[in-house]
């Protein structure tokens, strides 16, 4: 990411602008990596994100609500006594560090004013907050480090605290000649961001892009020195940012003709609110990734042993095959037992009535008697007999619990958002299939809601479900269902009988409704409602899919069926092409 110097240098220079001064008058810790401070400053309330993850951690100003715990960690309440009611002087950094003080000022128990101050470091993984007093010893930090966790310094309670070393030069304190010295000695213009602090491999790249030079000439160089001197005047040089939803920069303005894509900011706070949009969107999509793949994982691993179980009941059902076999066997033992021989044989030769007398060889154990071999026949067919009735249903009912789980990967591969998944996670955690997975995998972001005792009518609530995706055809309310559950909700609550229901013809997808409000609809409408169907089912990139549809009236739901399962009839079918 581009979290580097310059950008926080930005993100600084506008906190001075807006809330120095300020009163924190609220803190939070929405996890193990963040912290939250509400700072109340010219009649505004502000808050300061501060994220020490390694992948997102950066510092900014934040209008982007998280959840809290219900009990504050311990660092938080320890901040909380410290903090609460103080007021910030002064923010700032060393040169391009990425190291960020908050000088703060308040009162201690006996009224005496005295400073404090909190120390941001933002290094990747080393990412660190820490709280000192105006002696520079730490009272407390976020994460505790010494020797033994492989740091070169000790961030523990009562410790001095000790600026992390510097280890490379700064830009600030550097003139052309040095700074054509030293690149053109490394002779590569990506060894700006290994020998000056606060230039990330990303800033560099894009002046390298912007600039069209590819080599450390003495006019290329002048050119990126000049560049970079440019990015660095604040708030003269009036900064954009490349978005490419993956990256950013800053860049001056006076260089926007070299580019396709910017993000023009025009106030003083722009910078610390278009990178508290971009991570946000960012992490949403992390979460959201990461959330649909435990999920999918739950689901192939039920899928993978009922497929298993379909396998072991279809060996079952070849054994079977051979029961009318074995009756056979029996029959014709029973029917020509006074030409058996009375010793053990290992087979014999019968005729076959009921085929042309033809002779039929019908193996036997030796250790019992023909009468014996014919009740043991009669035995295995009566067993057969009866798994073969118990199997068929067996595999009848795997069968569908194969095609539910094929709807919950549809649903999964459907979802948009995070609030799809968690109505996804709480289908599969109430059934049965995944007794044995649910509860230790899939509630890995179950709301707290859900611990919760919620009524019948809540539960029946569109609310609890999820909003459906809500289309106007012509005048008319089109509900499309995100998940099973929601199908079910659609199907026998929200519609009437006079609505009109579509679905893919034997293709998963979502339950449609058209709510007609008892008018007679006109084809028109049908097949466009018909081609949202289709959008939203597994034959959305498909041409010519068709879609069965018929009045709600006619949709009936079996007792005890899956969620979003349903049989209906008198319906018509319209092929369409998907909408898109």
């Amino acid at each position: 990411m581009a979290f580097d110097g310059i950008v926080l240098k930005n993100v600084i220079y506008e906190l001075n602008n807006t809330i120095i001064d300020g009163k924190i008058n609220k803190i939070f810790e929405p996890n193990k990596n963040e912290i939250i401070l509400s700072i109340y400053s010219g009649g505004i309330n502000y808050s300061l994100d501060i994220v020490i993850s390694s992948n997102n951690y950066r510092m900014n100003l934040s209008t982007n609500t998280k959840p809290n715990p219900l009990v504050a960690p311990n660092f938080c309440m320890l901040l909380r006594k410290h903090l609460i009611g103080s007021k910030i002087k002064k923010i700032h950094t060393t040169d391009l560090e990425r190291v960020v003080t908050i000088e703060l000022e308040c009162y201690n128990e006996l009224n005496d004013l005295i400073h404090k101050k909190l120390i941001v470091e933002l290094m990747g993984k080393h990412s660190n907050i820490i709280l000192v007093n105006e002696n520079d010893r730490i009272i407390d930090s976020l994460r505790h480090l010494d020797s033994f966790a492989h740091s070169s310094r000790d961030i523990l309670p009562a410790r001095e605290y000790i600026y992390p070393e510097i280890t490379k030069l700064s830009f600030m304190d550097c003139n052309f000649n040095k700074f054509y010295e030293l690149v053109s000695k490394e002779n590569s213009l990506n060894s700006i961001s290994n020998i000056f602090n606060g230039f990330s491999k990303s800033c560099v790249d894009t002046a390298i892009r912007i600039l069209d030079i590819n080599d450390c000439t003495e006019t290329s160089l002048n050119k990126i020195y000049n560049y970079f001197n440019d990015v660095l005047d604040f708030p003269n040089s009036k900064c954009v940012y490349i978005n490419n939803k993956k990256d950013y920069s800053i860049i001056p303005t006076k260089y926007i003709s070299n580019i396709e894509e910017y993000v023009n900011f025009p106030d003083n706070t722009q910078t610390n609110f278009f990178l508290d949009d971009f991570y946000t969107y960012k992490e949403n999509l992390d979460k959201f990734i990461s959330y649909r793949s435990n999920l999918l994982k739950i689901v192939l691993n039920a899928s993978k042993k009922i497929t298993k179980k379909l396998n072991n009941i279809n060996l079952k059902l070849q054994e079977c095959n051979n029961m009318d076999t074995y009756k056979l066997y029996g029959e014709l033992l029973t029917t020509y037992l006074y030409k058996l021989p009375s010793e053990n044989v290992e087979k014999v030769e019968l005729e076959n009535y009921y085929d042309n007398n033809n002779l039929i060889s019908i193996p036997l154990d030796k250790k019992l008697s023909p009468s014996g071999n014919a009740k043991l026949y009669f035995k295995k067919y009566n067993k057969l007999k009866k798994a073969l009735e118990i199997v068929s249903l067996q595999k009848k009912e795997t069968e569908k619990e194969i095609e539910y789980l094929e709807t919950i990967v549809y649903e999964l591969d459907a979802s948009t958002s995070l609030s799809d998944l968690e109505n996804i996670n709480n289908e599969i955690s109430e059934n049965i299939l995944f007794k044995d997975l649910a509860h230790s995998k899939a509630n890995i972001m179950q709301s707290k809601k859900s611990n919760n005792r919620v009524n019948k009518k809540l539960l029946d609530s569109k609310y609890h479900l999820g909003e459906p995706i809500i289309y106007t055809v012509n005048g008319y309310t089109v509900y499309v269902g995100k998940n099973n559950k929601q199908n079910d909700y659609l199907t026998t609550k929200l519609a009437k009988h006079h609505d009109y229901w579509f679905h893919t013809q034997d293709i998963h997808g979502s339950h449609v409704i058209l709510q007609t409000n008892g008018d007679d609809i006109d084809i028109d409408t049908i097949n466009i409602v018909a081609s949202i169907a289709a959008k939203h089912s597994k034959a959305a990139n498909s041409s010519n899919v068709p879609v069965d549809y018929t009045l709600v009236k006619y949709v009936k739901k079996p007792s005890g069926a899956k969620p979003g399962k349903v049989i209906y009839t008198n319906y018509k079918t319209a092929n369409v092409q998907p909408c898109k």
